[in-house]
């Protein structure tokens, strides 16, 4: 967005700044600028267009006011466009919407249900952050599935105690939850080699496979998240105004230069 302070020049004498503050009250100023918008930055728009134009008489001074009006519009349509994308993102994240399975209608078998927001705003440095805690897990899972298989003494403990904290405590959920709630053909778990070796290889490596999956088709939610928040319908409104303000502001600019090139021949009679 234009930094209006920083174009207006350093040369503005006190001559600029009164034929500013004439503009300030002028008829179309004062209903310009809307009551949430910063009011001193749209007149420090209108000084830095009158320290450019230097405007001489009421009709200068009014195409000046209008060119400031035009500019701040076309800064006020780019926060409409930019507040239409935002719109569009957050209906993407609707648990009812179907942007996560637009995003991977080609992936076989994939989870539809995955967070949409999670991928929009989790950073690159998180994520690889949370692959290397992915490689980290899994890799004491596979150092107790060894143990498991040692046929050490002491393997259940030995193997239990390498797993991290977490996953110890999934199994302890296991061990303690409800029968009725397993799935079929799957036993009660048995806190001993074989019970804790099936949990591993059943619930806990297919998870690592599953989170990694979810993690790396992040990408995909994000591009269709930001693809659905572009509504062409209202762009091409926003894009037709845009025309309208572009095509006044060079009737206005044509209408100023016309004029201080007939005050100048005027001045050489």
């Amino acid at each position: 967005m234009m930094d209006f302070k920083a174009a207006l020049p350093a040369e503005t004498t006190g001559t600029e700044i009164t034929r500013f503050n004439a503009l300030r009250h002028g008829l179309l100023s004062r209903y310009t600028v809307l009551p949430w918008e910063d009011a001193d930055e749209y007149g420090t728009l209108i000084a830095s267009l009158v320290a450019e134009h230097r405007p001489q008489g009421p009709t200068e001074e009014h195409l000046v006011e209008e060119l400031a009006g035009v500019m701040w519009r076309k800064r006020r349509l780019r926060l409409a466009e930019a507040a239409a994308h935002r719109r569009g993102l957050g209906n993407s994240f609707s648990e009812y919407g179907n942007t996560a399975k637009a995003a991977l209608a080609h992936v076989a078998k994939a989870d539809e249900s995955m967070d949409v927001s999670e991928a929009v705003h989790v950073t690159p440095e998180r994520t690889e952050e949370e692959l290397r805690d992915l490689d980290e897990d899994e890799g004491m899972t596979q150092r107790a599935l060894e143990i498991l298989g040692s046929h050490r003494n002491d393997a259940y403990n030995a193997a239990l105690t390498e797993l991290r904290e977490d996953t110890q405590g999934w199994w302890a959920y296991v061990l303690a939850g409800d029968v009725a709630a397993l799935d079929e053909n799957e036993g009660p778990g048995t806190a001993d080699v074989d019970g804790l070796c099936r949990f591993l290889e059943n619930k806990v490596l297919p998870w690592f496979e599953e989170r990694r999956e979810e993690i790396e088709r992040r990408p995909l939610l994000r591009e269709q998240a930001f693809g659905e928040s572009l509504d062409p319908d209202k762009l091409e409104r926003l894009g037709r105004y845009e025309v309208h303000l572009d095509r006044k502001l060079e009737r206005m600019l044509s209408m100023l230069f016309r004029l201080k090139e007939l005050g100048r021949n005027h001045d050489d009679r």
